[in-house]
């Protein structure tokens, strides 16, 4: 094991870095590839040929430039440092390049940093490093597209199950399997009360397999503090959203973004000290 911890809490963060670069293109890939997914299927359903379109997956093609297509070299790929040294514009076309990558990576070095800190570089370490990386994704992907790809979080509810099944969240395993039961069911029971009352739909079956995975990996003990913090960010961005004009077209919030924003916060607080937080 590297001594001393800041060394290995270094270590954590330089490969954070690195995975953030990587969940940028996850980010705005993934969405894509779904949607081309949806089209094919459609097009099978109707009979019809899928329609013809380049390759596109997490690998391919290259990263370019979305205006000029400009194939972004290694050395402009360098985690923030490239986007610092490029004063945040295209090396071509001096297009601008939107802030919100570097802060993706720094982001999640940071929360890379942090776990290798708390745990140094184990395997439990790695295990909320994954937990991690995976909720950033989540969230800039509920928002931007009030989608909450099954890619992602069934995945994340497997390995909550394995990860305590191994000992490495410290959650016991059967608190960890109701954990997930609980957690689909009470979103799954409050969506259909509130569709039977509205005859509308307050939410998508995406949030209820994240709080679903967030109950395998903290227990069902944490599913009450883990949604009531979710509630309180979610509430606190929504009147911040509104006080400034910028809520989006019919005023729809995800609720996806925070409840990862909470499981986040679990992850680095523990759920107990949320609800000593909120005064409970």
């Amino acid at each position: 094991m590297l001594e001393p911890l800041w060394l290995q809490a270094a270590v954590g963060g330089v490969l954070g870095l690195l995975i953030g670069s990587f969940l940028n293109v996850v980010i705005h890939r993934l969405p894509q590839m779904m949607e081309r997914q949806w089209a094919e299927q459609c097009a099978e359903l109707h009979g019809q040929p899928a329609p013809e379109q380049a390759a596109l997956n997490l690998v391919t093609p290259r990263s370019r430039c979305p205006h000029c297509g400009h194939a972004i070299a290694w050395y402009e790929n360098i985690p923030v440092l490239s986007w610092l040294a490029l004063r945040g514009r295209c090396s071509q076309c001096h297009a601008r390049i939107g802030a919100r990558y570097p802060l993706v990576e720094l982001a999640t070095g940071a929360l890379f940093a942090w776990c290798a800190w708390r745990w140094g570089i184990t395997p439990t370490a790695a295990a909320w490093c994954f937990f991690a990386a995976v909720l950033v994704a989540l969230t800039l992907i509920d928002w931007d597209t009030t989608l909450l790809p099954d890619d992602l979080t069934l995945p994340l509810l497997w390995a909550g199950l394995m990860a305590a099944a191994l000992g490495w969240t410290g959650v016991p395993l059967a608190q960890s399997l109701w954990g997930a039961v609980a957690g689909y069911l009470s979103l799954w029971a409050v969506y259909w009360a509130f569709k039977l009352a509205t005859g509308k739909e307050g939410m998508g079956y995406g949030d209820f397999k994240l709080f679903a995975a967030l109950g395998a990996w903290f227990g069902w003990p944490a599913l009450v503090p883990i949604i009531l913090m979710a509630s309180v960010i979610g509430a606190l961005i929504g009147i911040a959203m509104k006080m400034t004009r910028s809520l989006r077209e019919g005023g729809v919030v995800p609720f996806g973004p925070f409840l990862a924003l909470a499981g986040l916060t679990a992850m680095i607080f523990g759920p107990a000290s949320i609800l000593r937080a909120i005064g409970l």
